[in-house]
């Protein structure tokens, strides 16, 4: 969501925070602002809206070796330039961003009000520069004051701070809200994002929860909350910038949508041994004893990793034989889960920083259960605090509304199926079976994807405000995300029901105003989904069917129809979604609105 940005070092800080910022647009924000030192003191600029309104406030000479910057996505006050951050105290000696919630706020502005201390925004982020000027009031360091600051709050926070009194350096910290420190040659950076800091260096190290770091132009110390040197490793980021730009496509939703192949074929590499029939996950290899002997599987996550979940839920139960829960992980810890002897958890979440699923895992290991994760963001918060897992290894993700990032999530839980299923009572005809359907996918995806038919479909539809996705088996979960995409990007109410259910109350909405997806490759349930079709026909609705390459007879009864190839009936989530996705991207570009930052959403969600 909010991105951060700071610098300290010998380039303008001013032109490398705003080139930061840029890079994060992709999360997702409502104002932008900007804090620098300046002859001993701080100047500052904030607006509402894109960054380029805070551009235009920028003075071409400004220039500064010490600089803090941020993109805010509004929680606590509304989307106005007084809530926008960098947010200072009363004396305009000290700025400072945050990303979080702080929870106590209101007691700790009350206070500080007593104390004299007056406000100029409606924020919770506004406290924290208080808190840190009053204890420099006692003739407390800037340092001291910042650990004194962070003891009293309560909530998330990733914060990056500067003090006019203090030039040569720059104060962090990361509580539950994702924070790096990028080290370079004379320089230091503090991002929430790496590929804000990628241009300048690829060398970062990951803050933990409760830790502090103080950074000067040549050093950077990382402490505890107890005010104990941590020594933290250097990590590599190995994908580059030229990736995380559009390489010739117009939008990144399109780009990534051509990179789905790539991204499976990344994400399955030199994880099959395809004559043996096995997956080789290296990742879990730890902890294999305790997934050989596991009783149930639990699986957590939000928005399209959730549907990827129920994707693998099917392939789990039905070939490794294994007893699987999957749960939304803002509803997880509500419903006061029931842990068993023999359960794990698996976690699932792209960035690796989702609040929620965070949330989860923290609950599951609380009550003793191994927590596992599937993320694509090595050295991410749910990649360490996790026991083992699985990298995606499909490199970033900018577009908002995830496309990638789910293909790979279902290919990774297909092979975690062959993983776990091969230990109990799969054979070595369907484990290889599985590899070898698998290794076929990524030429047939391209196949899918090379099609046009899906904008002249979109073009054809354009009109229609309604849309019912139906499914059934494992093209169910495909209906639910094929729904929340075409709303993510083009804002129409869209649907996902489970095909069998629409006589149970839905099918009371069917007329022509409303375009049912039915999705019907031939599978075990081609003959129900058929039925289905029928029956929203008889009724005048318009149907745009997903069916295997070849289906005559889908072809008579449906008004339009997108073919995917034949593949393994479990696998065919990784085909289906894709014509889906498609409609989604030209439905939304033909409304000639913006599908890579799609209004009111955030790529990252990282408070609850």
């Amino acid at each position: 969501m909010c991105g951060i940005v700071g610098y300290i070092g010998k380039k303008n800080a001013v032109e490398v925070g705003v080139d930061g910022l840029r890079a994060l647009q992709y999360r997702g924000y409502d104002s932008a602002g900007l804090a620098f030192l300046n002859d001993g003191k701080i100047v500052s600029a904030r607006a509402v809206g894109k960054i380029e309104n805070l551009e235009e406030r920028i003075d071409p000479a400004w220039n500064s070796g010490l600089g803090i910057f941020h993109t805010r996505w509004s929680t606590h006050g509304g989307v106005t330039e007084e809530n926008a951050h960098p947010h200072s105290d009363c004396s305009g000696t000290i700025s400072l961003c945050h990303n979080g919630i702080i929870e106590n706020f209101k007691e700790l502005k009350e206070g500080l009000i007593k104390k004299g201390h007056s406000f100029t925004s409606e924020t919770d982020s506004e406290v924290i520069p208080h808190l840190i000027e009053e204890e420099m009031k006692g003739n407390v360091s800037f340092q001291d004051a910042f650990f004194v600051a962070l003891s009293q709050i309560k909530g998330t926070y990733g914060i990056v701070t500067v003090s006019a009194k203090y030039p040569d350096v720059l104060l962090a910290a990361r509580n539950f809200s994702p924070l790096l420190v990028g080290v370079g040659d004379g320089e230091r950076f503090v991002a929430s994002d790496a590929s804000a800091i990628l241009k300048h260096t690829p060398q970062v190290v990951y803050l933990d929860d409760g830790e502090v770091a103080i950074l000067t132009s040549s050093s950077h110390q990382i402490y505890d909350r107890s005010r104990v040197l941590r020594k933290k490793p250097e990590h590599t980021i190995e994908w580059s910038l030229e990736e995380a730009k559009k390489g010739g496509f117009s939008h990144f939703m399109e780009k990534e949508i051509h990179e789905e192949p790539e991204a499976v074929e990344n994400s399955i590499r030199g994880r099959m041994v395809l004559g043996e029939g096995l997956a080789k996950l290296g990742g879990l290899h730890a902890k294999e004893e305790i997934l050989r002997s596991a009783k149930r599987i639990l699986i957590s996550a939000c928005g399209t990793a959730y549907f990827a979940g129920r994707v693998g839920e099917y392939m789990l139960e039905e070939y490794a034989g294994i007893p699987t829960k999957v749960d939304i992980a803002s509803e997880f810890r509500y419903r006061k889960p029931v842990f068993r002897e023999g359960d794990v958890f698996f976690a699932i979440s792209q960035s690796g920083e989702t609040a929620d699923t965070l949330a989860a895992i923290r609950e599951a290991k609380e009550k003793g259960v191994p927590a596992f994760g599937i993320v694509n963001v090595v050295g991410s918060t749910i990649a360490r605090e996790t026991d083992a897992g699985v990298y995606q290894h499909v490199g970033p993700e900018i577009g908002v509304a995830s496309t990638k990032a789910f293909t790979s999530q279902v290919a990774i839980l297909a092979l975690l199926s062959v993983y776990l299923g091969r230990t109990r009572e799969m054979s070595l005809i369907t484990g290889e079976r599985i590899l070898h359907e698998l290794e076929n996918i990524p030429p047939l995806m391209r196949r899918v994807i090379e099609r046009n038919e899906t904008k002249t479909i979109a073009q054809k539809y354009l009109h229609i405000k309604n849309f019912f996705f139906l499914g059934r088996k494992y093209n169910f979960p495909v209906a639910l995300e094929g729904a929340l995409k075409l709303k993510e990007v083009s804002y129409v109410h869209a649907e996902g029901i489970a095909a069998g259910e629409i006589k149970h109350g839905a099918i009371a909405m069917i007329d022509k105003n409303i375009l049912s997806v039915v999705i019907a490759p031939r599978d075990s349930v081609y003959e129900k989904m058929i039925s289905t079709i029928q029956e929203i026909k008889a009724r005048g609705g318009p149907v745009l069917a997903i069916a295997t390459e070849g289906d005559s007879d889908i072809a008579e009864l449906a008004d339009d129809v997108l073919f995917i190839p034949k593949t393994l009936e479990m696998l065919t989530p990784l085909l289906s979604v894709l014509p889906l996705q498609l409609l989604a991207y030209h439905f939304g570009v033909l409304k000639g609105l913006d599908v890579d930052k799609p209004r009111n959403l955030a790529k990252s969600v990282t408070v609850e």
